[in-house]
């Protein structure tokens, strides 16, 4: 066994030696709503604290009363929403920064073309209602395959809007997508969609000036990125990228160093040298490391999917400033701090973060609200928020 997998192997081990012990005893959850079709995505517009978005993969917004549980369907795209591969759909939302007056928002599926490609649409909310059919598609590209679509959009902190893309899919980055910049593929995109329509290129992207690079590009080398965020205090860019035979892992990363970062696949595999057919596998010129990895297995440390998750700035003490995220496969819940860079003070929350006399099974996608609560969305149908027991 090489030695630096050996070590990280032992490292692993010794984490889930002391994950109990390091458990608060503190914080549980609490179901908010339930009976939803694979949700992957809720969020919770400034504007109304008590209302909750949901996104259903089939092609289905719902708004959800968060006080009397009353749900009523927004917005239903499904009949252009592609469900042919099991990663296809509706996968994310972003409230524009200025929702409370535009009514703007914008969401990222993939369409039934023959090719399949990534929409980037906005639409707009007026007296409760959306027009489906005044949707604008403000950015369109095509997938090479049906997995790794990505998903995340977001606004940052610069009220820029992000959009995570994967590598376009089967495996292994075939077509060599992520780390070649004439692709939007793999990457972390970065437009300003301000204007009343379309978008444009911010003038500070980091390959504005790059010869036969595409401008919208932020950051590379992701290879499918399952939930990204920013810190609600701090404005550092966290990602959960879904590994391929061996190693999951987060990376995080200040905002401003997020200008152009590598974070290394197809050469990298978190933290090990993939070598990509017939490219060599020395870390890429400014690789980013991941700032934590875990290999795939069934164990208390361990699994198959990551799922990106949030530093947690909410009113529970107990997890101010860690980061917590999980896993798809094996639906289990962590946090950490980041101290030197580093995961630090590991903690697993599995058993804690159960609903009362049931599991959370499949750990589609966290949620926050504008006050910063935790919520935890199984795509087996409930949504659930994370409370303060005491």
């Amino acid at each position: 066994m090489d030695n630096d997998i050996m070590q990280r192997t032992i490292t692993s081990l010794l984490f889930g030696l002391i994950l109990t012990a390091n458990l608060s005893a503190k914080v549980g959850v609490k179901k908010i709503t339930d009976g939803f079709n694979r949700p992957v995505w809720a969020g919770v517009p400034k504007i109304n604290k008590k209302q909750m978005w949901v996104i259903e993969q089939h092609g289905v917004i719902t708004v959800v009363d968060m006080e009397t549980g009353a749900k009523s369907v927004l917005l239903d795209i499904h009949e252009k929403v592609s469900r042919e591969g099991n990663e296809e759909g509706l996968l994310g939302l972003a409230f524009s920064p200025d929702f409370a007056k535009s009514g703007r928002f914008y969401v990222n599926y993939v369409d039934k073309d023959k090719q399949h490609h990534t929409c980037i649409s906005r639409f707009t909310v007026k007296d409760g209602k959306v027009d489906a059919a005044a949707e604008e598609v403000v950015l369109r590209y095509v997938q090479d395959f049906q997995n790794h679509n990505g998903g995340w959009i977001e606004f940052g902190p610069d009220n820029m809007l992000y959009i995570g893309n994967g590598d376009g899919g089967s495996g292994n980055d075939p077509n060599q997508r992520a780390q070649n910049l004439g692709s939007l593929l793999g990457k972390v995109l970065r437009i300003d969609v301000s204007p009343q329509k379309g978008y444009q290129v911010p003038k500070d992207n980091p390959f504005v000036k790059t010869k036969d690079a595409l401008p919208e590009i932020w950051c590379f080398g992701v290879r499918n990125p399952w939930r990204c965020s920013f810190d609600k205090k701090t404005g550092d860019f966290w990602i959960g990228d879904v590994g391929q035979n061996n190693w999951e892992e987060i990376d995080a990363i200040p905002h401003k160093k997020a200008f152009g970062a590598n974070f290394g696949w197809r050469l990298r595999e978190g933290d090990v040298a993939t070598p990509a057919n017939g490219v060599g596998g020395d870390k890429p010129k400014d690789n980013v490391e991941p700032v934590y990895v875990y290999n795939h297995g069934n164990g208390p440390s361990e699994g198959v999917s990551v799922t990106g998750g949030y530093v947690y700035r909410g009113p529970i003490a107990e997890l101010g400033g860690r980061y917590i995220f999980g896993d798809y496969q094996n639906p289990r819940i962590w946090s950490f701090e980041l101290k030197g860079g580093k995961a630090s003070d590991f903690v697993d929350h599995t058993e804690q973060l159960q609903p009362q006399g049931g599991k959370i099974k499949q750990i589609a996608s966290f949620a926050e609200d504008p006050e910063g609560n935790l919520f935890i969305v199984d795509h087996s149908g409930p949504i659930y928020q994370v409370v303060d027991v005491k």
